[in-house]
């Protein structure tokens, strides 16, 4: 197999070329490596490879619904083992992990050949991928460019051609702003609905949740059946909203679809990212469906505080966790990170608990918008994609932070105003995706739009419980009436 031919295919369309005996498991990864030796040095997405494995399970008789398909996992909470999971950071580089993640078992249950690791920032913490342990991650779409974050170099590297899909994972949007960003298809599952474990219940109380990013609705839907469903040590178990593949071939009817460009965190939104959102709405108008313009349908500014509040938090219990399992003292681990780590420990125990107990309001609010709408459609990115390093600390905020740790008084740094500007220079070009988060409910980033720039910019849905199939079949309407493609460079 060419890497033409390969380029041609989704992860289903290969995987029906291999079991048609049209090709082979070892030729098709022969295709995924040329493919990543001509593109990733110029974005840097894959990080780790996995040779030995692949060609192990390229040479098995694989079975499952993509056996023989050339795959990469996410470098953060994906473990496979005997190889690493860096995390993307310094502490963890050469350490193997000791287990394999349900989540990744049952992608190779699937007959998915893993291959490589994606690249990530450090403990997934930021929109944007650019470790400083790895260097950053490139969009293909334009090399100056973020190709957005957690999940940046998955998605960059489906972008790129390297994989028809890749693993992904969104504790405030990190399947969906990288897909955005990439001109991808990102659905973050409902909550519950994808094992973390084993041995890690849910990570941040329930926000955090394993995924894909695609360039086919049909590859989302199949990667996440194949994975869906409790494990032993899951906290409850979710109610499962059906064969998510079977269900494409159902159309979605008429729905009623609420949409709003505003929020509170970014009061003018970039005028791309309106035009995105409207160009939607006149689409499905176009397709038969109810669209009216609404304001946010929640307080979307207390919403930003309660996120950031137990993400904090979370922080400091992943670098406690880190620095017990490796060893590793603050070399280890870079300074953003050990930032908010210190603040995470600094929080009010109270504040927290508020915030936690506030996800019900805003739950509510978003269940009573959806007694009335189907789907609320917002952008996915507040502005196109920004440019590699414009988020980066100050020298002088730099120099604050290290002051501040090492006398201790990284407290005083959130009363000086030093943490929440880097804060919110961080959320303000990403303020719509974490509502799917704190509420649990399933959203999917549709590439629906390109600026003048020829950069994409993806909308957003949001769900009520269980509308995974109901995203996924306007999504398939949606890729039929308005198909997207890949970076002209890299076609």
């Amino acid at each position: 197999m060419d890497v033409s031919e390969y380029l041609e295919h989704d992860g289903l369309g290969l995987a029906g070329l291999i079991a048609e005996g049209e090709v082979t498991a070892p030729e098709v990864l022969a295709a995924a490596r040329e493919r990543a030796r001509a593109v990733n040095p110029r974005i840097n997405a894959v990080v780790r490879r996995l040779d030995e494995h692949a060609d192990q399970r390229a040479a098995q008789p694989l079975t499952g619904q993509f056996a023989g398909v050339p795959f990469l996992l996410k470098d953060l909470h994906q473990d496979l083992a005997g190889y690493p999971t860096s995390n993307g950071c310094r502490a963890y580089l050469n350490r193997p992990a000791t287990w394999t993640s349900t989540v990744v078992q049952r992608w190779l249950d699937a007959g998915l050949v893993i291959f490589g690791k994606t690249n990530t920032p450090a403990f997934g913490v930021k929109g944007t991928t650019d470790p400083e342990v790895f260097g950053p991650t490139r969009n293909p779409w334009n090399l100056e460019r973020t190709p957005g974050g957690s999940s940046g170099g998955s998605a960059a590297a489906v972008a790129a051609g390297i994989v028809p899909a890749a693993a992904a994972s969104d504790g405030g949007g990190s399947i969906r702003i990288p897909a955005a960003c990439n001109g991808l298809v990102g659905l973050k599952p409902g909550r519950g609905l994808v094992p973390a474990g084993p041995g890690a219940g849910e990570p941040l109380n329930g926000l955090s949740t394993n995924g894909v990013i695609s360039r086919t609705v049909r590859d989302t839907a199949a990667l996440l059946d194949v994975v869906i469903g409790e494990e032993a040590d899951s906290p409850f178990a979710a109610a499962k909203p059906g064969g998510l593949l079977d269900a494409l071939e159902a159309p979605p009817g008429r729905l009623r679809v609420g949409w709003t460009a505003r929020c509170a965190l970014r009061p003018e939104p970039h005028p791309e990212a309106v035009r995105a959102v409207e160009r939607a709405a006149e689409l499905l108008a176009e397709l038969g469906h109810e669209v009216e313009e609404v304001d946010p349908p929640h307080d979307d500014r207390q919403l930003g505080r309660d996120f950031l509040s137990i993400w904090i938090v979370g922080q400091a219990i992943e670098l406690a966790r880190a620095k017990r399992e490796t060893g590793c003292g603050d070399e280890g681990f870079e300074l953003e990170t050990l930032l908010l780590a210190a603040l995470g420990e600094a929080a009010s125990a109270v504040r927290t608990q508020a915030a936690q107990e506030r996800r019900a309001e805003h739950t509510a609010a978003l269940a009573a918008f959806h007694d009335r709408y189907d789907l609320l459609l917002t952008p996915t990115l507040a502005e196109p994609p920004i440019r590699i390093g414009s988020l980066d600390m100050p020298a002088a905020q730099r120099f604050a932070g290290r002051l501040a740790l090492r006398t201790g008084t990284s407290r005083l740094l959130k009363h000086l105003g030093v943490v929440d500007e880097v804060v919110e220079r961080n959320l303000a070009w990403v303020p719509f995706t974490q509502l799917a988060n704190l509420t649990g409910r399933p959203a999917i980033s549709l590439p629906l739009h390109r600026t003048p720039d020829d950069l994409p910019l993806g909308v957003q849905f949001v769900g009520p419980l269980r509308s995974e199939p109901t995203l996924l079949r306007l999504a398939r309407q949606l890729e039929e009436a308005a198909p997207w493609s890949m970076p002209s460079g890299f076609a």
